[in-house]
């Protein structure tokens, strides 16, 4: 029986993604090289690091991470300027709570990202627990984030429902023993996912009671 439904936040809660992926492909056509999306993706729901690997393989010697990030950073900044939940979010959120769930998250992010975010967005309040890479050794792939947040709710790993857009994500949830809804966005939508309990085009699409009865069954 289900009893905590467990976010992802970049992607899911929030679509970071798509500007984040723009601004970096719009950087690096300052240096007359193309970011197509099958190598950004290997680094959604991570961190960067596959990213910077393919940063250094194109620009080699010349590559300066530092200068990479600033400009994608302020690029970025200017296409989220209003920051908007993605679709369902809000409704989901309201009847975790209406119902009596326990709502975490769980992010390959920052605390202070996640949290200026959620503030936001006015859902901070939500959620009873928010673990984040400032509380892990490894992010996702590994399930160490998704291990912490059900050993902070308080409950075993058939009792959690997670809700995910990105592989690294999906597997993550799926080496924590997690049943996994998956949410993809326009980044994340042709990944190769398997093996996950539902997906969803968007959160939209089922209400959050539906979704649990599915799962359940």
């Amino acid at each position: 029986m289900i009893k905590a439904i467990i976010f992802d936040f970049d992607g899911l809660i929030i679509d970071t993604e798509t500007p984040w992926f723009e601004a970096y492909k719009e950087t690096l056509g300052y240096y007359n090289v193309d970011l197509p999306l099958e190598h950004y993706v290997k680094s959604v729901g991570s961190d960067n690091t596959v990213l910077y690997e393919f940063f250094k393989q194109q620009l080699g010697e010349s590559c300066n991470i530092e200068e990479i990030d600033a400009k994608a950073e302020s690029i970025y900044k200017e296409k989220m300027k209003t920051p908007q939940a993605r679709e369902g979010v809000k409704d989901y959120l309201q009847e975790a709570n209406d119902l009596g769930y326990k709502i975490a998250i769980a992010s390959s992010s920052t605390r202070e990202w996640v949290t200026h975010y959620l503030d936001e967005l006015g859902v901070l309040n939500y959620f009873n627990t928010i673990i984040t890479q400032d509380d892990v050794e490894k992010v996702k792939p590994a399930p160490d984030l998704y291990l912490k947040a059900v050993d902070a709710l308080n409950i075993s790993s058939n009792e959690a429902l997670v809700f995910e857009d990105s592989l690294n994500g999906l597997q993550a949830a799926l080496a924590a023993g997690l049943k996994c809804v998956i949410v993809p966005n326009p980044v994340t939508e042709s990944l190769p996912f398997e093996n996950y309990d539902l997906r969803l085009h968007s959160m939209a699409e089922k209400s959050l009671s539906d979704v649990i009865k599915f799962i359940e069954q």
